[in-house]
């Protein structure tokens, strides 16, 4: 009789009480959807609301969409341009993508770096979003020309 008297303890003591929570759900007259633990203000919105219990609010699964494939996409004029060298003369096409991977080394192993303005000639150093633009572009360039 103890065992079972202390058995019925431990149970009502583990169990966990499961409480539904009453959400409503209404649409606006903009058309915005809400959704609140409260009951809509406006007679009109009361009316129109909707009770949701959230025990009966099944959790979307997380990861289980698989990515759909791109459409093809019309090319950019740097696309055509690439394509067009890589096809009518595959040596200037091999010598972009051999500087372009140079000038990506160079960009990833030095952080403080210096250029020179083609018109007035005045070297100004490299800002950190500059140096990551032209990062972003020479990963373009070889994408473009190195096949």
């Amino acid at each position: 009789m103890y065992k079972t008297f202390l058995a019925i303890c431990l149970l009502l003591l583990f169990a966990s009480p499961s409480s539904a929570t009453v959400i409503y759900k209404w649409v606006d007259k903009d058309g915005v959807t809400h959704y609140s633990q409260q009951i809509p203000e406006g007679h009109e919105q009361q009316s129109k609301s909707k009770k949701i219990y959230s025990e009966d609010i099944e959790p979307k699964l997380i990861g289980t969409v698989a990515p759909t494939p791109r459409k093809e996409e019309e090319q950019t004029q740097a696309q055509q341009d690439a394509a067009l060298i890589n096809e009518n003369d595959k040596e200037q096409a091999k010598e972009i993508c051999k500087n372009a991977k140079y000038n990506l080394d160079l960009l990833t192993t030095h952080t403080k770096l210096n250029s020179k303005d083609g018109e007035t000639g005045a070297v100004t150093a490299v800002t950190e979003e500059q140096r990551q633009e032209k990062i972003k572009q020479q990963k373009e360039r070889i994408k473009l020309f190195c096949k």
